[in-house]
């Protein structure tokens, strides 16, 4: 059994699931920064070692001794491997530049910031190409994103590998304060953070069209980003909308989505998305745009249904034909946990990786 070390600055809950699932593969190291070590600590496989480090502000010159420590993490576990949940951090990814590292696979998980996400660092979208460059291997979620990779940055074909991203309600529901919540029939869910390219202004203009089929709709807008009052000029109707504008801890997203009906992701861009993946794990039938790489995971009229994005009547068509079948939710929700059983299976997926790391391991000896 070989050692693999996995670091990770953000993505907590695909790390945490991929790092379980690895355990059973290789001898395995975590290094992750100290504020994110509260969030993983109770869900991580005893087997696992971890490494922490102090990570301050993204403009803090104190990051030059948060890398060395970093290293000294990385090199102290000697990995054959060394796996980076990718960072828009331009710190890791200079560092990256500078020191001799161990074969490297790097999960690219956005190759591109997301328009309008003002989370994102300054300058990150051309640091973290340092990583396309300096790893062996890549992974991608999504076949338009690999085609980013090799065409608009030349990265060879045999470097990049398109692996799904797994299901997350395995996860939430392990941390859930309850374990079963009375699922209501007519419940909308837009979770997640809320910047333009989630396209929550096309969900809110389809809900009074939807309302006229089917007035007993209910919204439940959950998760952080832009002022959610802009989208509501005249006031919010609190009978048919309900929002959460905070962060919502672990043990209460799973109820979330045990209350809803639909999970409705009606973004005008995607590169993959966690919301989805969370919704497959719940059993929560999707209904979500035709774009990026929601339209390489979700599967139209067998696990999902897809729709034009910013089509105000074609969201509203969809989400009123799922509310009034029953039968059609219940095939969806059963093809989308069968999904989670194979391709979205975490111990395959890991299984997976490891082949991606042996790849690796002989371009770094043979190149």
């Amino acid at each position: 059994m070989f050692r693999v070390t996995l670091l990770h600055f953000c993505f907590e809950d695909y790390t945490i699931e991929l790092a379980n699932a690895l355990t059973n593969y290789v001898d395995l190291t975590l290094i992750q920064p100290g504020k994110i070590a509260e969030y993983c600590q109770d869900v991580l496989d005893r087997r696992i070692q971890v490494f922490s480090f102090k990570k301050p502000r993204i403009r803090d010159p104190r990051n030059l001794f948060s890398m060395r420590e970093m290293m000294r993490f990385i090199h102290e576990s000697n990995p054959d491997v060394l796996h980076v949940q990718e960072t828009n951090d331009p710190w890791y990814d200079i560092t990256l530049l500078l020191n001799k590292m161990p074969p490297l696979v790097t999960t690219i998980h956005d190759v591109f910031c997301h328009p309008g996400d003002r989370n994102n660092v300054f300058g990150s979208d051309y640091t973290k190409r340092i990583a396309f460059y300096r790893s062996q291997q890549m992974i991608v979620h999504a076949e338009s994103l690999k085609k980013t990779l090799t065409q608009d940055f030349r990265i060879p074909q045999q470097r990049v590998n398109i692996l799904p991203h797994g299901e997350l309600g395995s996860l939430y529901q392990r941390r859930a304060k309850e374990n079963y919540i009375q699922r209501e029939p007519y419940t909308l869910l837009f979770f997640g953070r809320i910047w333009p390219y989630k396209g929550l202004n096309y969900l809110l203009e389809a809900l009074p069209l939807i309302a006229t089929k089917i007035p007993e709709v209910k919204l439940i807008i959950a998760g952080r980003g832009e002022n959610i009052q802009q989208y509501f000029p005249h006031g919010l109707d609190s009978k048919r909308i309900e929002t959460i504008d905070n962060f919502i801890p672990e043990e209460d997203v799973a109820a979330l989505f045990q209350r809803a009906t639909i999970s409705v992701l009606p973004y005008i861009e995607a590169s993959q998305s966690g919301v989805a993946a969370l919704s497959y794990g719940m059993g929560t039938p999707i209904v979500a745009s035709d774009v990026g790489g929601l339209k390489e995971v979700i599967k139209h009229e067998k696990d999902g249904l897809l729709v034009p994005p910013g089509d105000v009547q074609a969201l509203a068509n969809a989400i009123i034909r799922l509310l009034s079948d029953r039968e059609l939710q219940e095939k969806i929700r059963t093809a989308a946990l069968a999904r989670c059983q194979k391709d979205l299976n975490w111990s395959k997926i890991a299984a997976q990786t490891v082949e991606i790391y042996h790849k690796a391991i002989y371009l770094k000896s043979n190149f």
